[in-house]
């Protein structure tokens, strides 16, 4: 397992699409968001925090997301004798008596219903455990994962699931080959900026810009053109173009009066970019609001009673009031939130 410091960045930044996302979360959340480090250095951890360096900092830091499973030539899943495909293998990791089927998100699911009732139930509690245990325990996650792929590895979300668990566990060339056969099996683009930070964990940062620029932007989803744009921007850190680096950044999303859920990991980016350049002034008002941004999101969780809060077209004004009220331009939108400007009191 490669050494955490060495990871270009930490959690895949943004949510909404379907993009980076926790194994065995809803589609359109990258799951739950890590607690944020405060300005003092506090641990807190959440999107846009500024302890060690993300995937989008200079090469001394790597991806790390989720994990690949087996070679291809799973297993059979047709069981060789009456109920054998219920029990556990020899190397599967044991699964809790707490974890139900049907605590996997629904779509990821229905990606299962090819496989006979009982193995689908399997394979989906070992995703489940998969996304319960990637943030705290990494490598057992990873089992967790390689177990579904011996039973469902021609599965997309299985295929998906094994790229996050390896990238989490810093095994970047193991998650760009199961990254690159999930892209096969279903067509999406959707972990395209994965991929392009797993060619910069792998140490081939030139490769990743091109892999990069594959895909026109239009066609993916905000919250993955702004993963993609981290991304992009890390890599060119990598090779020493902090100029450029910056410009990958100033992307449409990155509207300092207006907050969306994949911001505050972006202002961060960019903040950071500017550090980088010795642009201090200029980077503390960015890290700001990073700070402000997220803070928000959060009150907006927690007023829905939510550990997470998904915020697809959501806009949080950031005005230089004490508090502006959500400005809402999406009818299903479902959180609202106040943003406070200016020092704590």
């Amino acid at each position: 397992m490669a050494d955490e410091s060495k990871r270009p960045q930490g959690k895949r930044p943004g949510d909404g699409a379907r993009g980076p996302r926790k194994p065995g979360g809803p589609a359109g959340r990258s799951g739950d968001t890590p607690a944020r480090k405060k300005r003092d250095g506090a641990s807190t951890g959440k999107p846009g925090e500024r302890g060690e360096r993300k995937r989008w900092d200079k090469r001394d830091g790597k991806p790390g997301e989720r994990k690949p499973w087996a070679k291809e030539g799973e297993r059979s899943e047709r069981p060789s004798r009456p109920g054998e495909e219920n029990r556990p293998r020899h190397d599967d990791p044991i699964i809790p008596e707490d974890v139900t089927a049907n605590q996997l998100d629904r779509a990821a699911r229905a990606e299962l219903k090819t496989l006979s009732k009982d193995n689908a139930d399997w394979v989906a509690k070992h995703l489940v455990m998969a996304g319960r245990l990637i943030e705290t325990d990494p490598a057992l996650a990873h089992r967790h994962a390689l177990a579904a792929a011996r039973r469902a590895g021609r599965i997309g979300v299985v295929r998906e699931t094994s790229a996050i668990t390896a990238y989490a566990n810093g095994d970047f060339a193991l998650a760009l080959r199961e990254l690159r056969t999930y892209r096969r099996i279903t067509g999406r683009d959707d972990q395209l900026p994965l991929m392009v930070d797993s060619e910069r964990g792998v140490g081939r940062p030139r490769q990743a810009l091109e892999l990069g620029r594959s895909v026109p932007r239009d066609s993916l989803e905000p919250a993955v053109q702004v993963a993609l744009a981290i991304a992009m921007s890390g890599a060119r850190l990598d090779l020493g173009q902090p100029e450029l680096a910056l410009a990958e950044l100033e992307i449409p999303q990155l509207d300092p009066d207006r907050a969306f859920s994949y911001s505050p990991a972006l202002f961060d980016a960019y903040a950071t970019v500017l550090e980088e350049l010795g642009r201090e002034e200029a980077a503390a008002e960015w890290f700001a609001r990073a700070e402000r941004a997220a803070e928000a999101l959060e009150e907006a969780a927690a007023s829905d009673g939510q550990d997470t809060v998904e915020i697809v077209e959501e806009i949080l004004e950031l005005d230089d009031a004490d508090t502006d009220p959500v400005s809402d331009i999406d009818e299903e939108s479902e959180a609202q939130a106040e943003v406070a400007e200016g020092e704590s009191e």
